[in-house]
């Protein structure tokens, strides 16, 4: 890499974005800044948001001194990331949406606008890293601090959005980002980080959904058969959920809470085990189909690995079996809890991200052995 290179970073108003701009200044980069707006509705409260997200970025820019661009990719969030995640709400599945947006807006749409401003890289405020393999592909590593890492978000990256991608955050913590805001003088050192749906915020998931979804209300029932109560449309649900079910209280059972243990789509009824670990919850394994591996290839036989099944969870370890049609199933060492279909299980060898897939369906023990 030459330092003297163009890059520009995706400054979204948040405090590791504009850390990660200082970073490569200070590295003798040449750094621009890129706003991007996302979401367009009629939602005052959100656009409000995005005015603050842009005044931020703007006044980071402004201590820098370096020139901020402002894109809008509304049209293509809606088109490649929304849509795709209404489809799979009505088909009673649990998508990502901060991962289709990485792989398709924050690395396609952003990369190949970047690249018409005339950048050599492109730099986000992601806890991740990037390295090289000894056949001189791209790796994708996790981040120093491990509460933050965001490999899990990136892992269907390839080499070809790897290669001008820079992290400047990998090998530091949340603490020490906000330590260096402070001292530089930006604004948003202290802000608090940004949560819920990619791009549109965190609001009332269901209302919101209401929206866009057609939903029809079903019985709740308990894995045994028994009409508990009735929801409000399966797409607000997904497998472990606790809160919603509106359960609580019932003289006729006491004790444990309620958790959504699966989904009869053809019988709109949603099925709800007693208790964090009941065995409704537990699968032994699981079978993922889409699979993307940051090397281009994968591996060609049965691995061992880590899998995580969100982000935030603790790694699990496991086997790795290809199948046939690009399927793949992973068993795990021991039971692992609410296993949802649509989600992304992520794999990992060691400190490296394989890369992973939308886990499809679920094994229950016997099924898996």
């Amino acid at each position: 890499m030459n330092q003297s290179d163009l890059v520009i970073v995706g400054l979204s108003g948040g405090v590791d974005s504009a850390v990660s701009a200082w970073l490569l200044r200070e590295q003798g980069y040449q750094v621009e800044g890129l706003f991007m707006k996302n979401w367009e509705d009629d939602d005052t409260e959100t656009q409000c948001t995005a005015e603050a997200d842009f005044a931020d970025a703007r006044q980071v820019a402004e201590t820098l001194g370096i020139p901020l661009h402002r894109a809008n990719f509304a049209a293509a969030y809606r088109e490649e990331v929304f849509e795709h995640c209404l489809g799979e709400f009505r088909a009673g599945r649990t998508p990502n949406p901060d991962i289709l947006c990485n792989q398709r807006i924050k690395f396609r749409a952003f990369l190949d606008h970047a690249k018409r401003l005339g950048a050599d890289h492109v730099a986000t405020g992601h806890y991740a890293g990037i390295g090289e393999d000894d056949n001189g592909n791209k790796t994708l590593l996790r981040a120093a601090d491990r509460n933050k890492d965001q490999t899990y978000f990136l892992y269907k990256l390839t080499q070809q959005q790897l290669a001008p991608a820079l992290f400047p955050l990998a090998g530091l913590s949340k603490p020490e980002v906000r330590e260096i805001a402070d001292r530089v003088g930006f604004g948003n050192h202290d802000k608090p980080d940004s949560t819920g749906i990619c791009f549109i915020g965190e609001r009332d998931f269901q209302a919101f959904l209401k929206r866009y979804i057609d939903t029809t209300p079903g019985e709740i029932v308990s894995v045994d058969g028994e009409v508990l109560g009735e929801h409000a449309g399966l797409a607000f649900h997904t497998i472990g959920q606790r809160r919603g079910l509106n359960l609580g209280g019932r003289a006729d059972r006491p004790g444990l809470p309620w958790y959504v243990a699966d989904k009869d789509m053809a019988g709109n009824r949603l099925i709800v085990a007693q208790g964090h670990d009941h065995p409704a919850l537990m699968n032994h394994g699981l079978e993922a189909v889409d699979w993307h591996w940051i090397d281009g290839a994968g591996p060609r036989d049965e691995i061992r690995c880590t899998a995580r099944l969100r982000h935030r969870h603790a790694d699990q370890p496991a086997t790795l079996t290809r199948l046939a049609d690009q399927r793949w199933r992973l068993l795990f060492d021991a039971p692992e809890r609410a296993v949802a279909p649509g989600q992304s299980v992520v794999v990992y060898d060691g400190e490296r991200c394989l890369g992973g897939g939308i886990i499809e369906r679920r094994l229950p023990v016997v099924e898996a052995f």
